[in-house]
């Protein structure tokens, strides 16, 4: 099953109540008009996108390794990948998809990395829960996110709902007070710099299968060989 199908499953069950969340009936509409809103900002047109260059990083990960995008693409090409937190359970999909294509990712020379705004212990928990053995690196506050166009506030109502239905603090979980987060995005970037492939997505239930990846990955691979 794809990554989209396995996605399309979990949000028809739990939207319709079943286990093992068991979710209330009146916190979908609050978390539908979110996700419409955020689409008619046009927030996800202005993130950057292939052709751009990508600011250069470093962040750490849990066990407090700098990583900077510069060694990381000394390397060859990243393949980096933004989402919510340990917390967002499409976002544990998205990453365990991405672990079981790790090895052809790898194969074609490539570094994965995901970034989070998320605290390191919460970054360790993503890491352990979902087995993966990609690094896993923390954005304070957002600010490399922001640096590619994904940042953004989530309205009050949907703080609300997340704090006092949820029991999912950001301000908590992300250990600073902007109750911001990133749009799920992928990006291949180049090992000059150049992104060459962009998926941003304003619906956080929505990610695309890791074997778009290959062929990109594979045209990288034969440039590089010319």
């Amino acid at each position: 099953m794809s990554l989209p199908e396995k996605l399309a499953a979990f949000r028809a069950n739990f939207e319709a109540g079943g286990p093992p969340w068991n979710a209330p009936a009146f916190i979908h509409e609050p978390m539908h008009r979110a996700t419409d809103e955020l689409i008619a900002s046009g927030a996800a047109d202005r993130a950057l996108r292939a052709g751009d260059r990508a600011p250069a990083f470093t962040l750490h990960d849990a066990n407090g390794r700098a990583w900077s995008s510069q060694e990381l693409l000394a390397r060859g090409p990243l393949v980096l990948t933004f989402y919510r937190g340990v917390w967002c359970p499409y976002c544990n999909l998205d990453l365990q998809a991405l672990q079981e294509a790790l090895p052809g990712l790898q194969a074609l020379g490539a570094q994965l990395v995901a970034v989070s705004p998320q605290t390191p212990s919460n970054s360790r928990k993503s890491a352990r829960d979902n087995k993966l053995a990609f690094p896993i690196l923390s954005d304070t506050g957002n600010a490399v996110a922001a640096a590619f166009g994904l940042r953004f506030e989530l309205p009050g109502y949907l703080q609300d709902l997340y704090r006092d239905v949820f029991r999912n603090d950001l301000v908590v979980v992300n250990g600073e007070p902007s109750w911001t987060l990133p749009m799920p995005a992928r990006y291949v970037i180049a090992r000059d710099g150049t992104i060459v492939y962009a998926e941003v997505n304003p619906d956080y239930t929505q990610r695309p299968d890791p074997s778009e990846l290959l062929p990109v990955l594979e045209r990288l691979r034969a440039t590089a060989g010319a």
